[in-house]
C-alpha cells in the first residue's frame, strides 16, 4: 500500500471558517498516480490563488461595515487538480467538522494532561462551506462527498454542465457559466471564419467530455464536419500526446483547426508535442 503524504495546510483563524481546495501543485504523473505524489508547484494558478484569498479575508474583516463582531478565517488544503487527493482532503474538512460537533454534544468529561476535565480540548472549529476545487470531473466527485454532510461547495472555475442539476448537486454553486456557453462561442468562431471542417480534442474527464458533447450537437445542427474526435488525460506522457497529434496530422491539410475542450495541462502537452515532433504552426487550436 501506498504511504501516506503530509501535506502543509494553510489556515487562518476566525470566528467562521471557509473551507478552500486550490490546486497548489500540478496533477501527479501518470507514474506516481498511485502514490498520490504531487507534481511541481503552480506558482500562478496555485499561490496566487492561496494568498488572494488571505487577501480577500484581510479585507472583509478589516471592514466594519460587513461582518460586525464576526471574522472569517478559513483552511486552505491542497487539491493537486487530482479527484483522490481532493477527496482525501475533503475528509480531513469533514473529519473536523464532525469532531466539533461530537465535542459540543456529548456532554462528557475530557482528559487533559492525565486529569478529567469539564472543558473540552482546544478543536478545530467545523467548516461552513467549501470554495473549489477548479476542475469540474474534481468538483463533481468532491460534491458527492461533502453534501452528504450538508457542506455547501461553491466552484471558482468548474463548469461542467452536469453541475448545474441540482436534483444531483443540491449543495453545489458556482461562480462560472456553464460549458453551453463556451461551446456555443467556440462555434460562432467557427462561423465567423467559414472553417467547415475541423478536428477536435477534448481532455479525459467530465468537463472535457460535457463540453464536447454540447459542441458536437451545435455543430451538427449547423453542418459542420469533424473529421477526428479524440481524448487525452491532461497528464499522459509524452508518447501519448505524439500519438495524437500524429492521428491529427492525417487529416491535414483539410483539416487544419482543431477544437480543443481541454485543461490547461492538456493544451501544454499538445503545444510540447507540436514542438517536438517539429509541426509548429500546422494546427490552430481553438479553445478556452
Amino acid at each position: 500500500m501506498p504511504r501516506a503524504v503530509t501535506r502543509a495546510v494553510a489556515r487562518m483563524d476566525g470566528d467562521i471558517i471557509i473551507g478552500a481546495l486550490f490546486s497548489v501543485h500540478h496533477q501527479p504523473s501518470a507514474e506516481k498516480v498511485a502514490e498520490r505524489k504531487c507534481g511541481e508547484v503552480r506558482e500562478q494558478y496555485g499561490i496566487q490563488r492561496v494568498e488572494a484569498m488571505f487577501h480577500t479575508l484581510d479585507r472583509i474583516n478589516s471592514d466594519p461595515n460587513l461582518l460586525p463582531n464576526i471574522s472569517l478565517g478559513c483552511e486552505i488544503r491542497d487539491s493537486c487538480w487530482h479527484s483522490s487527493v481532493a477527496l482525501e482532503q475533503s475528509i480531513e474538512f469533514i473529519r473536523d467538522s464532525l469532531i466539533s460537533i461530537r465535542d459540543d454534544k456529548d456532554g462528557s468529561k475530557w482528559c487533559i494532561d492525565g486529569a478529567p476535565s469539564n472543558q473540552p480540548p482546544t478543536t478545530k472549529k467545523p467548516i461552513a462551506g467549501v470554495i473549489g476545487p477548479g476542475s469540474s470531473s474534481v468538483a463533481i466527485q468532491v460534491q458527492n462527498l461533502l453534501q452528504l454532510f450538508n457542506i455547501p461547495q461553491i466552484a471558482y472555475s468548474a463548469t461542467s454542465i452536469d453541475l448545474s442539476d441540482k436534483t444531483l448537486f443540491k449543495y453545489f454553486l458556482r461562480v462560472v457559466p456553464s460549458d453551453t456557453l463556451q461551446a456555443r462561442a467556440i462555434l460562432d468562431i467557427v462561423k465567423r471564419y467559414n472553417w467547415t471542417y475541423v478536428s477536435a480534442v477534448h481532455t479525459e474527464g467530465n468537463y472535457g467530455e460535457s463540453g464536447m458533447e454540447a459542441f458536437k450537437e451545435l455543430a451538427s445542427v449547423e453542418g459542420l464536419c469533424i473529421a477526428h474526435s479524440d481524448k487525452i488525460y491532461s497528464n499522459a506522457g509524452e508518447r501519448h500526446f505524439d500519438r495524437l497529434l500524429r492521428k491529427l496530422r492525417e487529416r491535414l491539410p483539410k483539416a487544419r483547426v482543431v477544437v480543443c475542450f481541454c485543461e490547461g495541462m492538456t493544451v501544454r502537452g499538445l503545444l510540447m508535442a507540436m514542438r517536438r515532433l517539429g509541426v509548429v504552426g500546422e494546427f490552430l487550436l481553438i479553445g478556452r
